[in-house]
């Protein structure tokens, strides 16, 4: 059976991922072309949300970071204390 700390671990990397590739989808397409239940989605508009796109990176970034302390190997105890 998975531990917990697994299973936040796993669900934990999922949303960055998504998150990437929702940075992506900003950074691409126009504020008309993003889903409707995008943040950002603004009928007819040409404008490419870049700022959006650098908060998801970031955002996924620190999870990324989050999963990879999570996962890393654990500090051994000084011997003797």
């Amino acid at each position: 059976m998975l531990s917990n700390t697994r299973v936040l671990n796993a669900l934990t990397a999922l949303a960055a991922l998504a998150l990437v590739v929702l940075a992506v989808v900003y950074f691409a397409e126009p504020a008309s072309s993003l889903p409707s239940w995008v943040p950002g989605h603004e009928t007819g508009s040409a404008h490419h949300h870049v700022k959006h796109g650098i908060a998801a990176a970031v955002v996924a970034l620190g999870l990324g970071v989050l999963v990879w302390f999570r996962t890393g190997p654990q500090a051994h105890e000084v011997a003797g204390r």
